[in-house]
């Protein structure tokens, strides 16, 4: 074992930085720097970054639910 493994710590392979490409640095993993953790945090916060969602049509919508019903029904 290492000395890192002995005390519990473990260090983590540097990865390109997603933000630049640089390599990511232990203090800002995954990033390379706090701006790269900043700019990722502003664009989560600014809504560039979203999840994507499907809308159901009321009809899938029903039918969504009756069949949830029915799981929990059997339980």
């Amino acid at each position: 074992m290492t000395n890192a493994q002995d005390e519990g710590t473990r260090q983590r392979r540097a990865r390109p930085c997603p933000g630049c490409g640089k390599l990511s640095v232990e203090r800002y993993h995954p990033f390379c720097s706090a701006r790269c953790a900043d700019v990722d945090l502003n664009r989560w916060l600014s809504g560039s970054y979203s999840v994507p969602v499907v809308e159901l049509e009321p009809e899938d919508l029903a039918a969504l639910e009756a069949a949830q019903e029915n799981l929990e029904n059997r339980e």
